[in-house]
C-alpha cells in the first residue's frame, strides 16, 4: 500500500520530463509513470490532469524540481497556485545525490526519476515564491549585473584601440556612444532599484540595517536580499555559506593534501556582489574584518583565501543584522554575534589549509 507520492521533474527550456513515484510501506517506491510535456501553460494544464489520474488515493504528495535559471518558476508557481507541496532545490544537491544512487548514465528520464527518489527519500524544504516586489527587485539587480559586465566588456575594448595598428575612428566612436547608453541605463536603473526599496516600509527599514556596516551599499544588500528572497530560503549561517558556494571544499587523501577550496556551487550573483564589498570592509578597516583578512593571508600565503573568508563572515553578518533587525556597531557586534564568529572558525581554519 502506497504512503506517499513523489513526481521528479526535469526542466528544460522548451519542455520538461516528469517522474512518479509511490512509496510503500516497506520504503519500496514504485514508478507509476513518465511523461514529457511542453514548458508552457498548455503543458502544465495537460500536467495536471496526468498526475490527477495517478493520485487515485489522497495521499501526501512533493513536487520536486530543480532550480534550473529560470526555467522552472512558472512550473513552481503553478503548482503553488494548486495547493501543491513544491520542492525546488539547488543543482549540486540534486547531482550529489544522484551521484549517491551510483547512476552512471543521464539523461532527462534518469535525472527525473533521481529527483523523484529524493522526494520520497529526503525531508526537502518546501518552496515558498518571491514576493512580488522581490521579484521585480531580483530582476533589476540581475539586469544591473549584466549591464556592468558589458560596460567593462566595452571599456576593454575601447583601450585596445588606443594600442590598434591603424586609427579606427568609427569603431571608437561607436563604442563611446554605447558607453555612454549603458552608463545611463545604469543610474536609472540604481534609481529605480532605490525607489522600490523605499516604498516597501518593511524592507528599507531591513536594508538599513544591513547597509549600517561601512563598505556594504544599497546595491550590495539589495542583490543578496532579492537573491535569497529576504533570507527564506536559508535558516542558519552554514546553510547561507553552501547556498552562496563558501562552503569548503577539501581535496585530501592519506598523507597527501592538495589544495582546499570553496566549492562555488551556488548563487554567484551574491558571491559577486559580496567580493565588491568585502574589498570595501577590509580597506575601511570595519570590525575585525582586516584583522582576519590578514591573519588568512599569512597562514596560507594567498590573499584572495583572505578575502574570501572575509566575504563568508560578511555574508553571515548581513544576515544576522537582517533577523536581529540592529544596526551594525562594531564593539557590540563582536559581543552579541559571539556565536556567528565562532561559527566560521571552522571554516577559516578550512581556508588556512593547503
Amino acid at each position: 500500500m502506497a504512503v506517499k507520492y513523489s513526481l521528479g521533474i526535469d526542466m528544460s527550456k522548451q519542455n520538461f520530463k516528469v517522474c512518479f513515484l509511490s512509496k510503500d510501506l516497506d520504503g519500496h517506491c514504485k514508478v507509476k509513470g513518465s511523461k514529457g510535456f511542453e514548458n508552457s501553460l498548455a503543458g502544465f494544464t495537460r500536467f495536471k490532469e496526468w498526475y490527477e489520474q495517478r493520485q487515485r488515493e489522497k495521499l501526501p504528495c512533493s513536487f520536486v524540481l530543480e532550480a534550473t535559471g529560470n526555467y522552472h518558476e512558472q512550473l513552481a508557481w503553478f503548482l503553488f497556485r494548486e495547493g501543491q507541496t513544491v520542492h525546488v532545490v539547488l543543482a549540486n544537491r540534486a547531482k550529489n545525490y544522484l551521484k549517491s544512487l551510483g547512476l552512471k548514465s543521464k539523461n532527462d528520464h534518469i535525472d527525473a526519476k533521481g529527483l523523484a527518489q529524493m522526494g520520497a527519500d529526503q525531508q526537502l524544504s518546501v518552496w515558498q515564491p518571491l514576493s512580488e516586489n522581490l521579484y521585480v527587485l531580483r530582476s533589476m539587480t540581475r539586469y544591473h549585473e549584466d549591464l556592468c559586465k558589458v560596460l567593462v566588456q566595452f571599456k576593454n575594448q575601447s583601450k585596445q584601440l588606443t594600442y590598434s595598428m591603424y586609427p579606427l575612428r568609427e569603431v571608437a566612436e561607436g563604442l563611446q556612444v554605447a558607453l555612454e547608453a549603458i552608463e545611463k541605463q545604469l543610474q536609472e536603473i540604481e534609481q529605480q532599484i532605490g525607489l522600490l526599496i523605499e516604498k516597501d516600509e518593511a524592507l528599507r527599514k531591513k536594508v538599513a540595517y544591513m547597509t549600517s556596516v561601512k563598505g556594504v551599499g544599497l546595491m550590495t544588500a539589495a542583490v543578496v536580499v532579492a537573491e535569497t528572497n529576504g533570507f527564506s530560503l536559508v535558516h542558519n549561517g552554514k546553510q547561507l555559506t553552501s547556498y552562496a558556494g563558501y562552503d569548503v571544499r577539501e581535496n585530501q587523501s592519506g598523507q597527501r593534501r592538495g589544495t582546499t577550496s570553496i566549492s562555488k556551487k551556488g548563487n554567484s550573483h551574491i558571491r559577486r556582489i559580496i567580493h565588491m564589498a568585502a574589498l570595501n570592509v577590509v580597506r575601511y578597516k570595519v570590525g575585525n574584518f582586516s584583522n582576519l583578512q590578514q591573519r588568512v593571508y599569512e597562514r596560507s600565503g594567498y590573499k584572495m583565501k583572505g578575502y574570501v573568508a572575509v566575504q563568508s563572515k560578511l555574508l553571515r553578518l548581513l544576515y544576522t543584522l537582517w533577523k536581529t533587525e540592529q544596526c551594525f556597531e562594531p564593539r557590540r557586534s563582536e559581543k552579541n554575534t559571539k556565536g556567528l564568529i565562532n561559527e566560521t572558525k571552522s571554516q577559516e581554519r578550512d581556508m588556512n589549509r593547503s
